[in-house]
């Protein structure tokens, strides 16, 4: 009986060891399965985008009102000029999600601010850089004189499109076709986001239209001024979407680009 007691209590002990041994593992994986942290926006710059540095993967999260989803060959340009200008060696993905409209005629910043705040699902962490687009179904407030906005770039990483306004220009018998305006507005604002002109992006060569703001003083560069406004409408001709000029390229390429 005694002996019995001796090994029943061993066999006790070596059942208990091995708990023991398996509770680090256990922890590891909880580690493993951890969500990765979250990156402030402040902390991003045109060159996390452009570089691999920080971040080799990009997410673009595209939201739009219901009759206000942009063109497959507009989002299809984007993906193509990121993946021509931006060293992402795991590559660029584009999510598309509809959302309710906001039930405004005109949005000012503050309203384009409080919608991605409620409605933006992809925040850059430290393993994936995420940018943002918000395609509105009304026009932007701040609009004056007979040249309407067409898109806004307002933070590190977050920028609209107002569709109605995009579509009331084009499309028709005289004007570009759709796909047309809109890869010209989507693209431009984007590379307001990569630093252009002179936005965080240092020049290497000067050719900032300081009149015009953080944009390039040649009229055939994809950032010349009137590309964000209806006054690009008519310069679009032989339905081809502007291009990046040599001065704009050569800056992306010295801040990490390609």
């Amino acid at each position: 009986m005694h002996s019995y007691l001796k090994y029943t209590c061993l066999l006790l002990f070596i059942f208990l060891l091995g708990c023991k041994k398996d509770n680090p593992l256990t922890e590891e994986q909880d580690q493993q399965t951890e969500e990765p942290a979250p990156v402030a926006e402040s902390r991003i710059s045109p060159n996390d985008f452009l570089s691999d540095k920080k971040f080799n993967q990009l997410e673009v999260e595209i939201l739009y009102v219901k009759g206000f989803r942009p063109r497959a060959a507009s989002t299809d340009n984007l993906k193509a000029f990121l993946e021509q200008r931006l060293t992402k060696p795991k590559g660029i993905t584009i999510v598309e999600r509809e959302i309710s409209s906001p039930g405004k005629a005109a949005y000012s910043l503050a309203d384009l601010r409080d919608i991605e705040a409620a409605n933006r699902s992809r925040k850059t962490t430290t393993e994936t850089l995420t940018a943002y687009f918000f395609f509105a179904d009304g026009d932007y407030a701040g609009n004056s004189g007979n040249s309407k906005v067409l898109g806004v770039a307002y933070g590190s990483s977050s920028m609209a499109i107002f569709e109605k306004t995009v579509k009331d220009y084009s499309g028709g018998l005289t004007q570009p076709a759709v796909s047309t305006l809109e890869s010209t507005v989507i693209l431009h604002e984007f590379a307001h986001i990569l630093g252009l002109v002179n936005n965080n992006t240092p020049m290497v060569e000067a050719h900032q239209d300081e009149a015009h703001g953080k944009h390039c003083n040649n009229k055939d560069c994809l950032m010349y001024y009137a590309a964000e406004t209806t006054d690009i409408a008519a310069l679009l001709t032989g339905g081809n979407v502007p291009q990046l000029d040599a001065k704009c390229i050569a800056d992306l390429k010295a801040n990490g680009g390609r």
